[in-house]
């Protein structure tokens, strides 16, 4: 006598045709995992879905030079990660890695020094920072260049006001290479504490000349005018990135990282005048 079948099947062999089906269920279902898995996009730093499932703050602190291109870079992350929001604090490198030695939360350290930033990877504070962009000096003047500097050796002239930055910030330090390089002994009239103090000491017309970068001089636009220093003269500088040990939203910190190292982020940085690494 058949046992009962339900439309006829052996009940052996309904448990082994449900078996098949669920097998090849889970099957599918991960090979549609790993499918989502490999979907990001360039902008969303390899995540998946609209936000990338990112939210919260993520904290950069970022040299001063980078203030008009991370800006740009922060606007389009945001718009990429609907949750995400990023927040900004400028300054000059030094000044950042001191407060990242003690204990400012942060989750992003964007520098314009290489030596900076070893300072704080060295202290157990960040690991693995990437070079994202490097940067040369560049002569800024007023508009109407009022002590006629054409070149470097004119910043010598008895009388010029020149501005610089400090020595133990990248810009000043940077600029005393420039110095060291072309031979030249100059006397600043006043040191500012990062290249944007320096800038508008000269946008102001409170000195006849500064040494800041390239980019900061593009960005200043027509309220100043760069004179270009030779290359043999002027030394490059390298921007060096990182994720922070104690980050409070480390995925957003790295998806960020991700962006500005990405295609995207080196066209925003290239277009601020930049050098790609």
């Amino acid at each position: 006598m058949r046992a009962a079948t339900g439309r006829g099947r052996p009940a052996t062999a309904r448990v082994a045709s449900a078996r098949v089906a669920s097998r090849v269920a889970a099957v599918l279902a991960a090979v549609l995992a790993v499918a989502g898995c490999g979907s990001g996009s360039e902008a969303g730093g390899g995540a998946a879905g609209p936000g990338g499932g990112l939210s919260g703050t993520v904290t950069v602190f970022a040299a001063a030079s980078l203030t008009e291109s991370f800006g740009t870079l922060g606007k389009q992350f945001e718009a990429a990660h609907p949750g995400v929001t990023v927040r900004f604090n400028f300054g000059a490198s030094s000044a950042l890695a001191e407060s990242i030695a003690q204990g400012a939360p942060a989750d992003v350290f964007a520098s314009a020094s290489v030596k900076t930033m070893d300072s704080v990877v060295g202290a157990g504070g960040a690991a693995e920072p990437r070079t994202f962009a490097k940067n040369v000096m560049e002569i800024a003047v007023p508009p109407a260049n009022p002590a006629g500097v054409a070149a470097l050796t004119d910043l010598t002239k008895p009388g010029l006001k020149l501005a610089l930055c400090q020595e133990q910030v990248p810009c000043g330090a940077t600029a005393k290479q420039v110095f060291d390089k072309a031979r030249l002994t100059v006397r600043p009239v006043t040191l500012g504490a990062d290249v944007k103090a320096v800038l508008t000491a000269v946008e102001l017309g409170e000195v006849d000349a500064g040494v800041v970068y390239r980019t900061d001089v593009q960005a200043a636009g027509a309220k100043v005018k760069g004179i270009e220093i030779p290359a043999g003269q002027n030394p490059s500088t390298s921007y060096p990135i990182a994720t922070l040990a104690k980050a409070p939203n480390g995925a957003a910190a790295r998806a960020f990282l991700d962006y500005v190292l990405s295609g995207a982020g080196t066209r925003v940085l290239t277009g601020a005048g930049f050098i790609a690494p």
